[in-house]
């Protein structure tokens, strides 16, 4: 196994209260797996993202245990979680023009996360840095330019470059589409589908975008108020859902085969983190909602097709939602 996270739990401290952003989140990736985390904003994705690399503000505390080819980089010592990223897991992060430094080369940028890990001359960096250009689709003679002289999707894949320079075992992507026009959407998704086969890279696919990870991702989970509330098979996610929630994102989803006068969307808003409603966090906003729902907090169990899904009716709620997605 390649990524196991137990119980993760991360809570900010704002203003002396202890605020949950992330509330015991389980799940597994093994080798050369894909996994979609999808949901809406503020509903704990990137925190958990941020939470497998170390990267949390200082007001953030992660309890849980996150194993990254089974060393624990929770209780790890910041020296060996310096060894542990890049080496065997690194993140592409969502703002690429954000994750690059505007007044320094590319090149000079993803060289430099090389000689954090590797004792290799400037030459052998160069070498490997514009070998994996080439593998990524960019021509090796831009590797030593800014990146203002690259376009949205040019400096993605310089991003996802940079978060491969030493071939890790997996790769956190959040969302790696966000801000692109349709046709560089289509080449990111199509570059991390082929990375992950000529790689042999295991990700986690954090998106807005259900399309995208429907093509990219073997498995996916639903998070909502800082929680998993579905999570299986891509396809049985998706097309077959036991959760209102994911019923909810399929059906704001546009589809090909279908006219549209009017979107879908889910009424209200998610829960900020000082007010998580007691039982369901869902529930204000859930048009199946019974009284149990608002008082007692669903259990997160297994139903007939072998997913899990944290609702007390998920048995009762078996949506067919093939029409949006096919």
């Amino acid at each position: 196994m390649v990524l196991k996270v137990n119980h993760l739990t991360v809570n900010f401290k704002v203003g002396g209260e202890n605020l949950t952003a992330v509330n015991d989140v389980s799940f597994h990736i093994g080798e050369k797996e894909s996994m979609g985390l999808v949901g809406e904003s503020g509903c704990g994705k990137s925190t958990v993202a941020f939470s497998l690399m170390r990267l949390l503000e200082k007001n953030g505390s992660v309890n849980g245990e996150v194993l990254i080819n089974n060393s624990d980089i929770v209780s790890a010592s910041y020296k060996e979680v310096r060894k542990i990223r890049w080496k065997d897991i690194s993140i592409v992060f969502q703002n690429a023009m954000s994750a690059l430094n505007p007044v320094q080369k590319i090149g000079d940028q993803i060289i430099n996360a090389l000689f954090q890990h590797e004792k290799i001359s400037k030459k052998e960096a160069i070498e490997k840095a514009e070998f994996l250009f080439e593998q990524i689709g960019l021509p090796a003679s831009r590797l030593m330019q800014y990146p203002h002289e690259f376009s949205g999707g040019m400096k993605q894949r310089a991003v996802i470059a940079l978060a491969l320079i030493c071939y890790p075992d997996i790769i956190v992507a959040d969302e790696p589409t966000t801000a692109l026009d349709v046709v560089a959407q289509k080449q990111v998704i199509n570059l991390l589908i082929d990375l992950k086969e000529t790689l042999n890279l295991s990700m986690l696919v954090i998106s807005h975008d259900i399309s995208a990870v429907s093509e990219i991702c073997e498995k996916t989970a639903v998070m909502y108020g800082g929680q998993i509330m579905e999570m299986g098979e891509t396809n049985d996610v998706f097309r077959r859902s036991n959760h209102p929630y994911t019923k909810a994102l399929v059906d704001s989803f546009p589809s090909l085969h279908r006219s549209i006068d009017k979107l879908a969307q889910v009424p209200g808003t998610p829960p900020v983190l000082g007010n998580i409603p007691k039982g369901c966090p869902f529930a204000p906003r859930c048009k199946y909602a019974q009284e149990i729902c608002g008082s007692a907090p669903p259990p997160f169990r297994s139903v007939k097709n072998g997913k899990l899904v944290r609702c007390h009716f998920a048995e009762e709620l078996d949506f067919n939602n093939k029409e949006v997605l096919s």
